[in-house]
């Protein structure tokens, strides 16, 4: 085979399997009945977690361990060395590059309580036809960002993916919203998230798609149907614990919805 072909096979090759960054990601091996792990010897998951040896479920227990060090009990600005830590234990389970501040833009708070949110309206006349848990209802209005699309005709997967796993979040309570306010709106229309479960390790990725809730409800973060129940909460509960964390996806290879394992660099 022809040096230029073979290299060519070699990148494809790298493009579906690793995510960028993140090689421990592609190796991950996270079948409960994996021959591979039941031969290691009696060792503990975080030993084996290097090696790629985990199953899901440990995979998820060592992240909220990891957490459990790192976050405070109670909803708080960060410290910079919780940043740094946090960041470092999502990276070294998830194999998602994950910022509490990027592009010099930050969230007013990472840990907080999330809602349930209703389902939003995808396009000029869009209905809960066909929608997964119908009865948490359609928003009357349009979500902050207007439509997802013009019309039925031009909605696409992508808008979707967007409107399924989406997140409200307080961008109207940024110190610095009013004063760039145009430049801020485009930054954080459908921006990237990885959202978790601290309590159970369960993590989304989601993007930005609506503003809320008010403080006055004493949440700091709303979630769409979809997201509250991948977290876990949905529809046992309403409302539950979740840390938000910017996705550093610069090519969009991550894709929206529950994080799998191992991951994969076709982003949705």
């Amino acid at each position: 085979m022809p040096k230029k072909s073979l290299k060519a096979k070699r990148k494809n090759i790298t493009a579906k399997n690793l995510l960028a960054g993140a090689s421990l990601a592609g190796t991950l091996l996270l079948s409960s009945g994996s021959e591979n792990i039941k031969a290691l010897p009696d060792k503990p998951p975080e030993l084996r977690l290097p090696s790629g040896l985990v199953t899901k479920k440990e995979l998820n227990q060592i992240l909220v361990k990891a957490l459990g060090r790192t976050l405070p009990s109670t909803p708080r600005v960060l410290t910079e060395t919780e940043e740094t830590a946090l960041t470092a234990a999502v990276f070294r389970t998830l194999g998602i590059k994950a910022r509490v501040e990027l592009n010099g833009n930050r969230l007013n708070h990472q840990l907080g309580l999330m809602g349930l949110e209703q389902h939003l309206k995808r396009y000029p006349g869009d209905t809960i036809q066909g929608r997964n848990f119908p009865e948490v209802g359609l928003a009357p209005n349009k979500a902050a960002w207007g439509y997802f699309a013009n019309s039925q005709a031009r909605l696409a997967s992508l808008d979707i993916a967007r409107e399924k796993y989406y997140l409200a979040v307080q961008t109207l309570y940024l110190p610095d919203w009013n004063s760039r306010l145009k430049e801020l709106r485009d930054w954080y229309k459908y921006r990237k998230v990885l959202v978790i479960n601290p309590q159970t390790g369960a993590a989304v990725v989601a993007v930005i798609a609506d503003a809320g809730p008010a403080k006055w409800t004493g949440k700091q973060f709303g979630g769409s149907p979809a997201v509250m129940s991948d977290l876990g909460f949905y529809p046992k509960r309403t409302v539950g614990k979740t840390l938000v964390l910017f996705v550093d996806d610069p090519n969009n290879q991550i894709p929206l919805g529950p994080v799998d394992y191992p991951l994969t660099a076709k982003a949705t």
